[in-house]
């Protein structure tokens, strides 16, 4: 009784594990990226607020006007971009939503998508959903995992409608530079096609790399439809608060579909993060925190025998190698919870071109890294 195109969706390899994880003990779990900083006190103390002060009812569908406000600043001052708050941003339950939200709204039954992969697990499904088909586009370790504009070109056909990117990306932490987005812009413009583009990670950088985007180069203002959220820069998981910016014709027809089947995002959750603007010390202490464990983890990861694993330049996550062990990412993954109690993710999660490899998230502290590498070398040796 259930629908074929939702029986043929596989469940997350991720929340596979986190599952499994959350029904074992003593775990040293390196799988779920999210971090593992409390909220900041002032977003805790505006959310009590608003319960107090019964800000709890419904808000615009497109969100607090403030808040959009303040949203428009920011993509003014920090990404050079030019939006409306009051038609051209939309606030969304996380980005998930917004990232749902906008395939829904641009695909037809039939129209191409396409994905650069290894890519995050929802890109492909959303794409599924919206009876679109989702054209991956696979990525090298040897290219840092940055996609090529001729593997793009390549995959072009007259049904292409979009192209999803995601940087830094998730799970390989590489980034998109200036050059490689430039080069998908005139692909898109040259081709009249929408770029998606997911920065929920652009405040956890590395190595003096610069975050861009797409959205501000010319041509694709009004072909880009921008994501980005709270969640990763401010420990805001369980909030659910993202936000879309892109032209009033994406916009508009997001909200159709967001109005009926959400509504608005929380109330309160908006209000609270109206007071996250002014917390950039936070963020930038986060960020040190997360590059101290990212050498560690990485260091570690190269000196177990047969794993590899190229530094990352964004997000939390790690990438690392483990073709030379014989096992598949699954087998690996599967052996190294059972049989050491460390869970990561396999890279075949995120789609083909990741196998091979597996996920490890440095969104822990630097006692769990070092304890989960101390088992992991354990096990290799074993192995």
């Amino acid at each position: 009784m259930i629908a074929k195109r939702v029986r043929d969706v596989p469940f997350s390899g991720i929340r596979k594990f986190f599952d499994l994880v959350m029904r074992s003990e003593g775990i040293i779990s390196l799988g779920v990226g999210e971090p593992d900083f409390p909220t900041p006190e002032p977003l805790k103390d505006a959310a009590i607020r608003a319960i107090e002060d019964n800000y709890t009812s419904y808000t615009s569908n497109y969100g607090l006007l403030e808040l959009r406000e303040r949203i428009a600043k920011k993509l003014r001052t920090r990404n050079d971009i030019n939006r409306s708050p009051e038609n051209e941003i939309l606030i969304t339950n996380g980005v998930s939503e917004g990232l749902d939200l906008a395939v829904r709204a641009i695909v037809d039954p039939g129209d191409d998508v396409i994905i650069p992969e290894p890519s995050y697990v929802s890109y492909t499904s959303n794409v599924w959903f919206a009876y679109g088909n989702p054209v991956t586009v696979p990525t090298t370790e040897e290219n840092s995992f940055r996609v090529r504009s001729e593997d793009i070109v390549e995959r072009l056909t007259k049904k292409t409608k979009a192209i999803l990117i995601g940087s830094p990306n998730n799970p390989t932490g590489n980034i998109l530079r200036k050059k490689d987005l430039e080069e998908i812009a005139g692909i898109a413009v040259e081709h009249d096609l929408v770029v998606i583009s997911d920065e929920i990670y652009e405040d956890l950088i590395y190595d003096n790399e610069k975050h861009y985007s797409i959205a501000s180069l010319n041509g694709m203002g009004d072909r880009t439809i921008t994501l980005n959220g709270y969640s990763k820069p401010y420990a805001f998981t369980g909030w659910r608060l993202g936000y879309v910016a892109a032209a009033v014709e994406f916009i508009e027809a997001m909200v159709k579909i967001h109005q009926y089947t959400q509504i608005c995002a929380s109330s309160i959750s908006q209000h609270a993060v109206l007071n996250a603007f002014e917390l950039d010390d936070y963020v930038r202490d986060m960020v040190k925190s997360y590059d101290l464990r990212r050498k560690l983890l990485v260091k570690g990861l190269n000196s177990l025998p047969d794993v590899s694993c190229i530094m990352p330049k964004g997000a939390f996550y790690a990438f690392p190698n483990i073709k030379e062990t014989g096992l598949s990412s699954a087998e690996f993954a599967e052996r190294l919870l059972k049989e050491a109690k460390v869970a990561v993710i396999p890279g075949d999660a995120f789609g083909r071109s990741g196998e091979g490899y597996v996920r490890c998230a440095y969104s822990v502290s630097r006692e769990n890294i070092s304890g989960a590498l101390d088992r992991m070398q354990k096990f290799m040796e074993k192995l």
